[in-house]
């Protein structure tokens, strides 16, 4: 129990440093509105997955696969400057994975405005 808080604990840190270290990153692979959703870290410390995603990906306006190749290439420099904010013996190593929450909540947005219409064009037809 105590190393699950531990691990969220470090996690919490970790998304909230990445997110500043990403936004400063010079790599023109990497979207400028990149956003770190969360961050997931194994019991011994040793790997964190790092959800990420950008509105100008679930809008076709970039392509988050070149996007991670540009966050994995940086996670070097990334882990040294996490080394130098936080105050833990061993910095996780980083992997990226791109968060769909975001996309599949935009489906079931439009979904439910489709079945929002359809039903009130129903309703409408029966007067």
């Amino acid at each position: 129990m105590a190393s699950n808080y531990r691990t969220e604990r470090v996690g919490n840190e970790i998304q909230k440093e990445l997110s500043r270290l990403i936004s400063n990153l010079k790599d023109p692979r990497i979207p400028p509105m990149i956003a770190v959703t969360a961050v997931k870290v194994t019991n011994d410390l040793s790997y964190a997955k790092v959800y990420v995603n950008s509105i100008a990906a679930v809008n076709g306006e970039v392509d988050m696969k070149s996007a991670l190749k540009g966050l994995q290439s940086s996670s070097g420099y990334l882990r040294h400057e996490l080394m130098k904010l936080m105050v833990i013996r061993k910095v996780p190593e980083l992997r990226f994975e791109v968060d769909a929450t975001l996309d599949e909540g935009i489906k079931i947005y439009e979904m439910l405005k489709e079945m929002g219409i359809q039903k009130s064009s129903e309703e409408g037809s029966d007067e």
